[in-house]
């Protein structure tokens, strides 16, 4: 009987390993089916295909490079398993670059985006150019298709500055689809001050909704007796320069801006940080 119950004793690391295994397998097909969630619209958009092509490497290189930091900080925040090191952390951010690029890559050969004659700088070009937002899918793959059953308690306290990085992580999530299209182009062409100021407003306020309604749960909850201008202050102003903020540098990016003049480049924002807000204020929905 002693045997047994040291044979039982000794059979239980090996079933946590087990569950532990699963659980990360679990996780892995999550950023599978979330890369294929945010990057499958890009992935089947025209204008992306001739942005891997012709995209100034430099920019593309930054791009990536700012990638990385960024699939960290949500690694930390959301990985695949819970991490408490950073260490952990950069496990996860790999892994999800590693799931960004495999997805990119056997979608595009699959759509016949990729040919065995094309040139190389275009092939690494594409795969590269989606695998940023295919990589943050997958990151949020983990918390867009649910949790798993320990994590049902609710999730990880964030401080103010966790919060400005779920926002920026929120308003990139959505502008990166929109930014390279140009119906988003001629939308600011077609607006005028007065349209930029109604849409502006209108981001503002929806902003402002989205926080109280979503109330930064496992955060900075808000309490009804909580000052309106209190949350306005603290996150609907600071997340809207961030959703506009974020807006200019996927534009840039993208190679949006070209000559434009300075009232064109503001419509331009304008445009896209109505998106980028709604990201921004939702992240909490959203990510």
């Amino acid at each position: 009987m002693a045997h047994d119950a040291a044979h039982a004793d000794g059979d239980r690391p090996a079933d946590g390993d087990k569950d532990e295994f699963n659980r990360f397998v679990t996780g892995l097909g999550r950023g599978v089916a979330g890369a294929l969630f945010l990057a499958l619209p890009m992935l089947m958009t025209m204008e992306m295909w001739y942005l891997g092509f012709y995209m100034a490497r430099e920019r593309l290189l930054l791009l990536l490079l700012l990638n990385i930091p960024l699939l960290i900080l949500l690694a930390h925040r959301i990985g695949f398993e819970e991490t408490f090191t950073w260490r952990e952390a950069v496990r996860d951010a790999v892994i999800a670059y590693g799931i960004g690029i495999m997805t990119s890559l056997v979608v595009l050969t699959a759509l016949g985006l990729l040919r065995g004659g094309m040139p190389a700088s275009e092939l690494v070009g594409k795969v590269a150019l989606q695998s940023v937002p295919a990589s943050i899918g997958a990151m949020l793959g983990r918390s867009q298709l649910g949790h798993d059953d320990q994590d049902s308690d609710g999730t990880k306290e964030t401080r103010y500055h966790g919060e400005l990085l779920m926002m920026a992580a929120g308003a990139l999530f959505l502008s990166l689809n929109i930014a390279p299209t140009d119906e988003m182009i001629v939308l600011a062409y077609r607006m005028t001050i007065w349209h930029a100021l109604v849409v502006a407003v209108l981001s503002i306020a929806l902003m402002h909704g989205f926080v109280y309604a979503v109330s930064f749960i496992g955060g900075h909850e808000l309490s009804p007796e909580t000052p309106w201008w209190h949350a306005f202050v603290r996150f609907t102003l600071p997340g809207y320069v961030i959703a506009l903020s974020i807006s200019i540098f996927t534009l840039w990016i993208f190679e949006r801006l070209g000559d434009s003049s300075v009232l064109e480049i503001m419509l331009s924002v304008i445009v896209l940080g109505f998106p980028a807000a709604l990201g921004a204020a939702a992240a909490r929905l959203i990510l």
